[in-house]
């Protein structure tokens, strides 16, 4: 398949807003591909590299040489010098890096040099996300949803099950299943106003957990080989060697854990999210470990020995991590049909440091990579997941610092995003500092006052509500937003929608 193909579809996505119309197109795609060549489509049209890292940078990205004037690169030779660019390593690889990017880009033609620009630095927005790309294949191969979807969540990734479900068929697809070692989608949580309306949505008794203020991991052991992964399923064993030891001391030999790791100061309440984010990324972990230990809380059993607990009802997995794990490593619970004892928890997770509470079902498996109605996040202010789109320069006490930054959420549709407001409150001296060195390098463009940026950084914004305008794209815009924190653990993929603010807004 030619590169060229794959142009032409991209656009042909992007061109619509119709869900159906971009989910008949990729699927059509993905039929045409041959064999050798599922995987690879099915990541680009996703938006993404199959390797994880090149090497090659946004501005080398964008650097410009003449393109072809006819389309001759096919997607298996795209992959191929992909994969050269990321095994180049020592003295010499960057400019060995640039030569070879430099020959693909000239082999390229301008359509395809730009939006392979795009699939180097995460930007080809063209609403085909995920979720998009699940039912294109459940198009393309004729297989149930339900099957696709779920062998999607324990595979990790859509790439392998495409290739098995439009290789091999219904067994294949069948065959995927839970893997010590390897990570499945974790389980998400929705979203409630009250821990009274969350428990009315649930109905009877149900679980209450502290929602801690830390960092998603999923613990798998093997043996001596244990693996610590995060919610976006990058493998940071080596960084948080107190979590591996905890494991360790575990009285199993095969087990895959769900749970948050999190800095605490020495009155055991969390620090700051930032200084778990940074220890977590830290590349020198001993060093790390003595200025900031992390402490692991599981909250979830998925496996233990030769059995899968996935289908098995939430009290029953509870009740073996309760056996398997001590208290003092478990997340803080309580099982109540009481709004009123749910409440009083909720008051004092919170004066304990933490973000809030999660409500669970009893009775619910594990929905490996789904935002259900099983498990409910309640917390004590309004948070939505934005994208900083520019900041501004500030003034006054705030001169030579970027400090007013513009909120996004994401578009699926359109695989942009829509502006909902502007703040500059929130941020300490620290924080003003650290995003005008993070904000310049994330540039595009800029004018006399402001500065564009790729839509790369997250940030938590707390608000009091939203109001309709007309000043914005979206008709809506925040009251009151405040920055709480930068998520360096999540990627722009994963901020709120235009979609989940309208619901909060009532539309």
């Amino acid at each position: 398949m030619l590169l060229a193909d794959l142009v032409t579809t991209s656009a042909q996505v992007a061109a619509t807003r119709s869900r159906l119309a971009k989910v008949a197109a990729i699927a059509e795609a993905l039929q045409r591909a041959a064999p050798d060549e599922i995987e690879i489509v099915t990541s680009y049209l996703s938006g993404a590299l199959r390797q994880r890292r090149t090497g090659v940078g946004w501005r080398s990205a964008r650097a410009t040489v003449p393109p072809a004037e006819e389309p001759s690169l096919t997607v298996i030779e795209v992959d191929a010098a992909f994969a050269e660019l990321a095994e180049l390593s020592g003295p010499g690889s960057q400019t060995a890096r640039k030569q070879r990017l430099d020959t693909l880009m000239g082999r390229a033609t301008a359509d395809e040099q730009r939006w392979l620009a795009g699939l180097i630095t995460g930007e080809t927005r063209q609403g085909a996300l995920d979720g998009v790309m699940v039912d294109a294949l459940v198009k393309a191969s004729g297989l149930p949803a339900s099957e696709v979807r779920r062998a999607v969540m324990l595979a990790g990734a859509t790439p392998p099950v495409a290739v098995a479900a439009l290789t091999e068929g219904a067994d294949a697809v069948a065959r995927i299943g839970l893997v010590v070692g390897r990570p499945v989608r974790p389980m998400l949580a929705a979203s409630a106003k009250s821990v009274a309306e969350a428990m009315s949505g649930l109905g009877g008794a149900v679980a209450v957990e502290a929602k801690l203020d830390g960092i998603r991991i999923q613990v798998h052991r093997d043996g001596d080989d244990i693996r610590v992964f995060t919610r976006s399923l990058d493998d940071v064993t080596d960084r948080l060697p107190d979590v591996v030891e905890a494991v360790a001391a575990l009285p199993a030999g095969r087990l895959i854990l769900d749970g948050e790791a999190l800095a605490l100061s020495a009155d055991g309440r969390p620090r700051p999210f930032q200084e778990t984010v940074a220890r977590s990324m830290s590349g020198d972990a001993e060093a790390s470990r003595g200025r900031t230990p992390m402490t692991p809380y599981f909250f979830d059993l998925l496996a233990l020995d030769d059995e899968e607990l996935l289908d098995l009802p939430a009290r029953d997995r509870v009740a073996r991590l309760a056996a398997l794990v001590p208290e003092p490593a478990r997340v803080a619970r309580i099982v109540t049909d009481d709004p009123a004892t749910a409440e009083q928890f909720a008051a004092t997770v919170l004066a304990a440091g933490h973000e809030g509470v999660v409500l669970k079902a009893l009775d619910a498996p594990y929905e490996a990579g789904r935002r259900g109605s099983s498990w409910v996040k309640v917390k004590p202010v309004h948070t939505l997941d934005l994208v900083v789109l520019a900041v501004e320069w500030g003034s006054g006490r705030r001169h030579g610092w970027l400090s007013n930054i513009h909120l996004g959420a994401r578009d699926p549709a359109s695989g942009g995003f829509v502006m909902l407001g502007k703040t500059f409150k929130g941020m300490t001296d620290a924080m003003l500092a650290w995003q005008t060195e993070r904000f310049l390098a994330l540039e595009d463009h800029r004018d006399d006052w402001t500065v564009y940026l790729r839509p790369e950084q997250v940030v938590e914004i707390a608000f009091d509500g939203l109001q309709r305008s007309t000043r914005y794209p979206g008709g809506l815009a925040l009251r009151f937003a405040r920055v709480l924190r930068y998520r360096d653990d999540k990627t722009a993929a994963e901020a709120d929608t235009i979609e989940t603010v309208r619901r909060f807004a009532g539309i």
